[in-house]
């Protein structure tokens, strides 16, 4: 009976995401199109211009560091024994998040890559408070952002630093919160997702083929979502409301971090975004920094697509209030004024 059942799942799984297929080919297809109609219909201004450049803009950066995300999560699963991690991860939580975390240092892509391989992780039997912290870490301290920052903020390697140390904060804390508040039954839809990718019996090869296929055609069908509602944010927000905040210390800091998250920038490009708004005090270009390759609409997106909405609900708010403390906490510990 279960071989049955197992021998349907493969034989349906390309099946099931042809609709997701479609629409998300016909979508950027047609954001594509027709961005260059309504420029040349409205001679390239407008709100309509400016929706379809955000939207197209955060797609086409996010989609390489996408597709690098559900390879190496496909990798994970067809590939790395699940024993491999209860291997190399502390058994208790409370250590396993921070090593998790420092790992993530080790991942050279953006918010996107970050969460199929988390989700992977937990499917691997790495406990959700530690996959967590990888998740957030990751798109905020590898190698790349850091020296993007650098590169931003000449002669402040302060704000690298900053970067470093209140990203690598967050994700550690959050770990630490989830493993001691959170619950097996808000990760939803992680739980209806497992795949014949995941089943040990089938060959390896065929295993990544279609935790591949159903990684990317799902998450990128969320990562179009999320580009939507930034791309609205961006047009309906007037920039004249962020602009009368800037001289206002702690109002500028949750300005900029609401912003981050309303941006959606990819984290190896943020700083430079930062390093532009000259309005603004320092500690508050840090706090864009921090929160915006944890929480922004698009991986909110994303996040819903992979955990469940039970999921996205309560770790975005956590996420979004830790980042804010932890770049306020160590800008004024590191003297990031």
């Amino acid at each position: 009976m279960s071989s049955s059942i197992s021998t349907r799942a493969k034989t349906d799984a390309p099946d099931s995401h042809s609709g997701t297929i479609g629409l998300l080919i016909a979508a950027i297809v047609a954001v594509l199109i027709g961005r260059q109609v309504l420029a040349l219909l409205i001679g390239g201004q407008g709100g309509v211009a400016t929706w379809t450049t955000v939207f197209c803009a955060i797609v086409v950066q996010a989609l390489p560091f996408l597709m690098l995300g559900v390879v190496l999560s496909g990798a994970i699963t067809a590939f790395v024994p699940a024993r491999f991690f209860s291997t190399i991860l502390p058994r208790r939580a409370v250590f396993a998040v921070p090593v998790a975390g420092a790992a993530g240092a080790l991942l050279p892509g953006c918010e996107c890559a970050s969460v199929p391989v988390a989700g992977r992780l937990m499917e691997r039997g790495v406990v959700p408070a530690a996959a967590l912290a990888f998740l957030l870490s990751a798109p905020a301290i590898n190698p790349i952002v850091l020296v993007s920052t650098a590169v931003a903020f000449p002669g402040r390697p302060d704000m690298v630093v900053g970067r470093f140390v209140a990203s690598l904060g967050t994700a550690v804390i959050v770990g630490w919160i989830w493993a001691r508040f959170g619950r097996p039954e808000w990760l939803t839809r992680l739980a209806a997702r497992r795949l014949p990718a995941a089943d040990d019996s089938t060959p390896p090869f065929e295993r990544f083929r279609l935790a591949v296929a159903h990684d990317f055609f799902e998450a990128g069908g969320f990562l179009v979502i999320g580009a939507a509602a930034a791309a609205t944010m961006n047009v309906v927000i007037p920039p004249d409301w962020i602009s009368t905040v800037a001289g206002i210390p702690v109002l500028s800091i949750l300005v900029l971090a609401a912003l981050a998250v309303v941006l959606s920038i990819c984290s190896e490009a943020d700083a430079f975004v930062a390093a532009s708004l000259t309005g603004f005090p320092v500690s508050a270009q840090l706090a864009f920094m921090v929160v915006g390759p944890v929480v922004d609409l698009k991986l909110i997106a994303l996040q819903t697509g992979t955990f469940g909405r039970a999921f996205a609900t309560r770790f975005a708010p956590l996420t979004f209030v830790v980042a804010v403390g932890a770049a306020v906490a160590t800008g004024l510990l590191i003297g990031v004024v």
